[in-house]
C-alpha cells in the first residue's frame, strides 16, 4: 500500500505538534476515521500463532531487555529441534498458521544452524515461518562473511517466509546508544527490511516507546518507516508497544544500580516511567494518522492488556495481533497477560467489531 496523495500527508512538524498538543479524543477520532476508510467493513483481525524463542543467550545484553542470558548462565538455554517441533505441532492443533521464531544472538550458532532448522521445519510442517529479526539477520550475515541480501536469500531458500519487526526499538542512534549499544544501528535495521522487501518478503515494523526517547525521536522513527514503505511497500503492519521496565538494566540504572545490585553511574539521559495508557493511545493514533502507506496497525494486548486493546480499536488499530500461544520476552519483564482465542474473539465483539482470523499476509481465513 502506498499513499494515495502525498501532498495531503502530514509532515514531521505537524506530527510533532499533534503529539504534544492535540486533544486525545480528537486525535483518536481522526485515527478512527482513517482506519474506517481503510477497513470499512467493521472487521478486526487476529492471527493464531506462537512465539518460539529458540535461545535466550545473547551477546547484545540490551539495557531494556530482561530476557537475555550469558552463555554460561544457569538458566541459559538453546531449544533442541524436537522441542521446537512439538511446539509447532501444538500450534497447528490449535488452528495456528504461523510461528514467530526469534531469539538472542548466540555466539555458538552459525548460518547452517538456521538453514538446517528452517529446512527441517518445512519438511515436517505446512506453516508460515515468520522469523529472525534484523539484528539476528545481521549477526548471521557478519558471522558468515555474507551480505545482508545474500543471507536473506539463503534463509528464504531454506524456508524463511517473512520477517518480524523486532530490534527496531526507536530508530534513533542517540537513543540506541543507551538502550542497546551493541545492537545494530538504525541504518542496518532499515537495510535488512529493504533488502527483504526487494526479495519479495513481507515484514512488519515495530516501535518500542516509553523509555528514554523524546517526541522528536518518535516522529523520526515514524518518518523512517514511512519513507521505506514509500520505496518498497513491503510492510504489512505497524506495531507500536510500550517499554516494560521490570527486571531490566535500564530500570536499575534509574535507581543507580546495575544487575545484581552493583552500583553504576546514571545514564546521561533521564530514564522515563513506562508509558501510560493515555500515552499509548496517543502514539497509536498518531501512528495511524502518520503512516498513510501502511494498511494495518496492530493493538498490543501483550503489553497493555485486553481492556486497553479494545479501546485501541477506536484509536486507529484494526488488528488485535496474535493469540500468542507462548510468549517469553515481555513476560521476563514481569508483564504477562495470558488470553485464549475465545478471549480475543469476545473482546473484539464486545468492542463492536467482527472477529476474523487472518494469516501472516492479512488474508481472511475464518469469520466468527
Amino acid at each position: 500500500m502506498t499513499s494515495q496523495n502525498n501532498t495531503n500527508r502530514i509532515g514531521n512538524k505537524e506530527a510533532l505538534t499533534l503529539f504534544r498538543e492535540a486533544d486525545l479524543l480528537g486525535l483518536g477520532m481522526w485515527a478512527d476515521i482513517i482506519k474506517n476508510d481503510l477497513h470499512p467493513d467493521g472487521i478486526c483481525t487476529f492471527v493464531i500463532d506462537r512465539n518460539i524463542n529458540y535461545t535466550n543467550v545473547c551477546i547484545n545484553k540490551c539495557t531494556f531487555c530482561a530476557f537475555w542470558r550469558d552463555e554460561d548462565s544457569a538458566d541459559a538455554y538453546l531449544l533442541d529441534p524436537d522441542t521446537i517441533f512439538r511446539k509447532i505441532e501444538e500450534t497447528l492443533e490449535l488452528g495456528g498458521t504461523q510461528i514467530l521464531i526469534q531469539g538472542g544472538l548466540h555466539p555458538a550458532l552459525d548460518i547452517f544452524y538456521y538453514t538446517d532448522l528452517l529446512s527441517s521445519i518445512k519438511e515436517r510442517f505446512d506453516i508460515n515461518v515468520h522469523g529472525f529479526s534484523p539484528p539476528e539477520i545481521c549477526y548471521i550475515a557478519d558471522a558468515s562473511d555474507l551480505t545482508i541480501r545474500e543471507t536473506l536469500g539463503i534463509l528464504k531458500s531454506a524456508g524463511l517466509d517473512s520477517i518480524p519487526g523486532g530490534g527496531a526499538e526507536i530508530l534513533s542512534d542517540r537513543v540506541r546508544e543507551v538502550l542497546s549499544p551493541k545492537k545494530i544501528k538504525s541504518s542496518r535495521w532499515l537495510e535488512v527490511m529493504e533488502a527483504a522487501h526487494r526479495l519479495g518478503m513481507r515484514t512488519t515494523a515495530t516501535m518500542m516507546f516509553g523509555s528514554i526517547e523524546t517526541p522528536e525521536d518518535i516522529i523520526a522513527h515514524l518518518d523512517a518507516i514511512r519513507q521505506l514503505q514509500d520505496r518498497t511497500g513491503g510492510f504489512t503492519a505497524f506495531i507500536p508497544w510500550s517499554f516494560q521496565p521490570g527486571n531490566t538494566e535500564l530500570e536499575a540504572r534509574g535507581k543507580g544500580q546495575g544487575k545484581k545490585g552493583r552500583k553504576v553511574q546514571g545514564s546521561k539521559f533521564k530514564v522515563q516511567n513506562p508509558a501510560t495508557a493515555v500515552e499509548y493511545l496517543r502514539v497509536l493514533a498518531l501512528s495511524r494518522i502518520y503512516l498513510d502507506n501502511i494498511e494495518n496497525v496492530q493493538a498490543s494486548w501483550v503489553t497493555q492488556g485486553l481492556k486497553l486493546a479494545q479501546v485501541a480499536l477506536r484509536f486507529g488499530a484494526n488488528d488485535f495481533g496474535s493469540t500468542m500461544i507462548e510468549e517469553n520476552v515481555v513476560a521476563s519483564a514481569g508483564v504477562s497477560y495470558s488470553v485464549s482465542m475465545n478471549d480475543i474473539i469476545s473482546a473484539i465483539r464486545a468492542a463492536g467489531f467482527l472477529p476474523v482470523q487472518r494469516d501472516t499476509y492479512y488474508n481472511f481465513l475464518r469469520f466468527f
